[in-house]
């Protein structure tokens, strides 16, 4: 009898290999045939899956999206400025458990095909806006805070998600705490 192979999980072992490739090499750089050897399953193998490279880009992409996505739902209850600051604990722990995910995606940004990411920025912000005008309704928020602030929170993470790659010496999920004391602390009232 033949071997039964569980479609939904050799996609993922594929995208996972893609993603491995992708961090390792550069998106530009790799190739179906490095994603076939990197699963340890034939070329063709591959294109039952995803029929092009871009396919698996895109698939993966929509991983990391859907992750973001898991990352932002569920707060809970709480004064706005306590579930900010959970937020950013989720965010830097996703992307510290994910590092090919930020690794692609940088290289992404310098130089790859368009994906959305100002949607998953702009989901990000939204949410972080949010809970930046229920703090100030709480009358949690110090004097001149406003949405723009949600970029900056944002744009923290993000600087630290960028050392943490060109510095893997750097413990970026410790890196939580002190954006929090900046980014949440800081605009206490």
């Amino acid at each position: 009898m033949p071997k039964r192979v569980d479609r939904a999980a050799r996609r993922e072992e594929i995208l996972a290999a893609a993603m491995r490739v992708f961090a390792r090499k550069g998106f530009a750089a790799s190739r179906i045939d490095d994603v076939a050897a990197e699963a340890g399953i034939a070329k063709g193998s591959v294109y039952l899956y995803f029929d092009s490279r871009d396919a698996l880009l895109r698939a993966a992409f929509e991983s990391y999206a859907a992750l973001s996505a898991d990352v932002l739902a569920g707060l809970g209850p709480g004064p706005a400025l306590d579930r900010l600051a959970t937020l950013v604990r989720r965010v830097v722990a996703m992307l510290a458990a994910h590092p090919d995910h930020a690794r692609v995606l940088v290289d992404l940004w310098a130089s790859g095909p368009p994906l959305d990411m100002a949607a998953v920025y702009r989901d990000h912000r939204a949410v972080i806006e949010d809970l930046l005008r229920q703090a100030a309704g709480e009358g949690a928020l110090r004097a001149g805070i406003g949405p723009e602030h949600a970029v900056v929170v944002v744009a923290a993470i993000e600087g630290c998600l960028l050392q943490w790659l060109v510095d893997p010496a750097l413990p970026l999920a410790e890196l939580a705490g002190p954006v929090i004391d900046v980014c949440v602390e800081g605009i206490r009232a």
